[in-house]
C-alpha cells in the first residue's frame, strides 16, 4: 500500500534544491542557479549521457566543444568528423541524428534552439526525455524529466509497487506535480543527482538524503527493493564472419556502412550479413569482396550490443597484385592509419586480432 503523508511537493523541492546548492555535482555542462545560456551544451551534453556514464562524457564533451564551440560549427562539421570524435560512446545513431539535428536547427531555427518540450521533441534524435531536459535546463520550462535516476528516487518515495517500465506514467506524472514554478532546471539536475550519488541501485545512502523524513519506500524498510524490475530476457546470439584482406603494400581493405541501421555510417571491416545462426566458411565466401589467398588460422571475436550478443570469426586473406574492387564504398587504409578512421569498437576488436 502507497503511504503519502509528508509528501509536501513545495517543501520536497525547497530541501532538494537546498541540497543540491550545497552538494550538486559540479560539471563541465553544468550551470547552477539560472537557466543555462547555451542550450546547444545542455542538448550536447544530455544526448552523450544517453546509455552513458557521467565520468565517460565529461572528456567527450569538452573535446567536442573545444572542436565545434557552436551549434553553426557543429552544423558545419563533416558526419565523419562527427563519428570519428564519436569513437568510444557507442549508439552512433546518436551522433548521426545530431548531426542532421545540428543541420536543422542552423537551416530552418536561425541556429536557435526551439524552448519547449513540444517543439524539441520534432528535431532528429530528441525524444520525450531529452527534449523535457533541454526545456527544462535551458529553457525553465516547467517540466521534469525522467531517467533511471529519477525513476528510482522517484519509486522509493512514493513506494511504487508496479514493475518498470510499466510504472513509467505514473512516475513522470508524479514527477510533475513536484515540479516547482521556480529553478525547474536544477530542481531537475538536482533529482538526477539524487539518483546517482545517493539514491543509488544498491546500499542507497538513506541517512543523507534531504528527503528521508517523507520517503516512504525508506519508512516501510523497502527501499533498496524498488524500483520493481521486469524479469529480464535472455539477449540472443548473432553471427558473422569478419574478411580481415591485406595486400602487398600493407594496407587493409575498409568499408563504410550504410547509414541506416545499427553502426551506420561507420567503417568496418567487410562481413558476411549478422544472422542468427552461425556460418560456414564455405557459404559465407559468397560475400566475400575479393578473390584472395586464406590463411589457416581464425580468431574469433565477441561483443555484446544492447539487445543481441555478436559473435564473429575473423578470416584473414592477402591479395598481391591491384584487383578490382566489387565492394561499393570500399577502400584500402594502412593500420597506422586505423585510428584516423570512424571504427566502432566492435570493429576495433576484429582489426586488432592483425596484431595478435
Amino acid at each position: 500500500m502507497m503511504i503519502q503523508d509528508n509528501i509536501n511537493p513545495a517543501v520536497l523541492a525547497t530541501s532538494l534544491l537546498a541540497w543540491y546548492d550545497r552538494m550538486g555535482r559540479d560539471l563541465p555542462w553544468r550551470v547552477k542557479g539560472e537557466p543555462h545560456p547555451k542550450p546547444y551544451y545542455v542538448w550536447l551534453s544530455e544526448v552523450m549521457l544517453q546509455q552513458t556514464t557521467v565520468a565517460t562524457v565529461g572528456s567527450y564533451f569538452t573535446a567536442f566543444i573545444q572542436k565545434w564551440p557552436t551549434i553553426q560549427d557543429f552544423a558545419a562539421a563533416s558526419l565523419d568528423e562527427i563519428l570519428h570524435a564519436w569513437q568510444g560512446l557507442g549508439y552512433y545513431a546518436r551522433a548521426r541524428n545530431m548531426h542532421k539535428c545540428a543541420r536543422l536547427i542552423v537551416s530552418e531555427h536561425k541556429g536557435e534552439f526551439p524552448a519547449t518540450a513540444a517543439l524539441l521533441a520534432r528535431l532528429p534524435g530528441i525524444g520525450p526525455y531529452t527534449a523535457a531536459a533541454i526545456a527544462s535546463i535551458a529553457f525553465e520550462e516547467k517540466i521534469t524529466p525522467v531517467d533511471g535516476n529519477v525513476m528510482r528516487v522517484l519509486s522509493r518515495l512514493y513506494a511504487l509497487q508496479d514493475p518498470v517500465p510499466a510504472s513509467m506514467k505514473r512516475v513522470s506524472s508524479l514527477a510533475q506535480k513536484l515540479t516547482p514554478d521556480q529553478r525547474t532546471g536544477d530542481f531537475a539536475q538536482a533529482l538526477m543527482d539524487l539518483g546517482a550519488t545517493l539514491c543509488t541501485p544498491r546500499a542507497p545512502k538513506c541517512l543523507l538524503c534531504p528527503w528521508q523524513t517523507s520517503c516512504q519506500g525508506f519508512k516501510q524498510g523497502m527501499a533498496e527493493e524498488l524500483p520493481r524490475k521486469s524479469l529480464k530476457t535472455i539477449k540472443p546470439d548473432r553471427y558473422a564472419i569478419a574478411f580481415v584482406i591485406s595486400r602487398g603494400d600493407g594496407s587493409v581493405l575498409l568499408a563504410r556502412r550504410e547509414e541506416k541501421g545499427l553502426l551506420g555510417g561507420m567503417i568496418e571491416a567487410p562481413t558476411t550479413p549478422w544472422r542468427e545462426k552461425p556460418w560456414r566458411l564455405d557459404e559465407a565466401l559468397a560475400f566475400c569482396p575479393l578473390e584472395c589467398e586464406w590463411k589457416e588460422n581464425t580468431r574469433e571475436v565477441r561483443h555484446v550490443f544492447t539487445h543481441f550478443n555478436f559473435k564473429v570469426i575473423v578470416c584473414y586473406g592477402s591479395v598481391f597484385e591491384p584487383v578490382s574492387l566489387r565492394l561499393p564504398r570500399s577502400f584500402w587504409v594502412k593500420p597506422e592509419d586505423f585510428s584516423k578512421m570512424a571504427l566502432p569498437t566492435v570493429m576495433k576488436k576484429i582489426l586488432s586480432t592483425l596484431t595478435v
